[in-house]
C-alpha cells in the first residue's frame, strides 16, 4: 500500500516508516502538521493516510475530514495516545477506518492496514471494548458546538496564533477569522484566551507541550489575539 505519514515528531515518523517498509508498504510522503498532510494527500494520492490525532495547525480529526472530502478513496487511520471512547467515536464519525494507539502501533498498524485494505474497520484492542460499551449503552460522541472552521480557528488561537495569523493560515479574511473567534467565545461561553486554551487541550485539539509554549508566549506579549 502507498502510505502517507503525518506526525509532528520526526522520531515517531521514522519508527513508523521502518515498521511499514519492513512489511513491504511504501511511504510516499511525511508531514509534520495537518495542513502539510492535506497538501501531500492532494499531490501524492496515497491509499492510506496515517494521522496523529493531535497535530499542529490542523488536528488529525479535521485533517481526516478534509482528506475524505478531497479524496474519498484515501483511507485514514488515526494514531493517538487517547483511549477515551469520545475520541474514537468522533474519529469514526469523520470517516476514519482505523484507530491505533501509539503504545500498540508496532503490533497494530500493519494489522490495521491489512484489515482496512479488505474494507474493514480496525480498532486497537485497547479501545475496541469502549466502543462496544458505547454501542450497548446507545451513547455517541458528544455533539460538538463548533463548526469545523471554528474548531480550526480555535486550535490556531490556542497554539498562539493571532487572529491575523489564523486568517493567513486558513486563507480567509481577518474579518471572517474575527467573526469565527467571536462565535467560538459565545458558543463556549468562554471569554478569555486562557479558558480557550484549556478547552482546546481538553478536547485534544492541541498538545500538552503546546500549552507550555503558550504560557511562555503569554509572558512575552500581553495580547496574543
Amino acid at each position: 500500500m502507498r502510505v502517507l505519514l503525518a506526525d509532528d515528531h520526526q522520531i515517531v515518523r521514522q519508527g513508523l516508516r521502518g515498521i511499514l517498509e519492513k512489511a513491504g508498504h511504501v511511504v510516499v510522503g511525511e508531514a509534520s502538521d495537518g495542513h502539510e498532510a492535506l497538501k501531500l494527500a492532494r499531490t501524492l494520492t496515497p491509499e492510506i493516510a496515517v494521522l496523529d490525532l493531535s497535530m499542529p495547525l490542523l488536528n488529525g480529526l479535521d485533517t481526516a475530514r478534509e482528506i475524505h472530502s478531497l479524496s474519498p478513496e484515501i483511507k485514514t487511520i488515526m494514531l493517538t495516545m487517547y483511549t477515551d471512547k469520545g475520541y474514537v467515536l468522533r474519529a469514526l464519525k469523520v470517516g476514519a477506518k482505523g484507530y491505533v494507539l501509539k503504545s500498540q502501533a508496532a503490533d497494530d498498524l500493519i494489522r490495521a492496514i491489512r484489515e482496512i485494505s479488505r474494507g474493514e474497520v480496525y480498532l486497537s484492542p485497547g479501545v475496541a471494548a469502549s466502543v462496544v460499551d458505547a454501542y450497548l449503552e446507545k451513547t455517541g460522541a458528544a455533539a460538538d458546538p463548533l463548526t469545523p472552521r471554528e474548531r480550526q480557528v480555535l486550535q490556531l488561537i490556542a497554539e498562539g496564533s493571532t487572529t491575523k495569523e489564523a486568517a493567513k493560515y486558513l486563507n480567509i479574511s481577518f474579518k471572517t477569522a474575527e467573526t469565527h473567534r467571536n462565535h467560538i467565545m459565545k458558543k463556549l461561553n468562554i471569554h478569555d484566551v486562557v479558558g480557550l486554551v484549556r478547552y482546546a487541550i481538553q478536547k485534544g485539539l492541541v498538545h500538552v507541550d503546546v500549552h507550555s509554549d503558550f504560557w511562555n508566549m503569554q509572558n512575552r506579549r500581553a495580547a496574543p489575539w
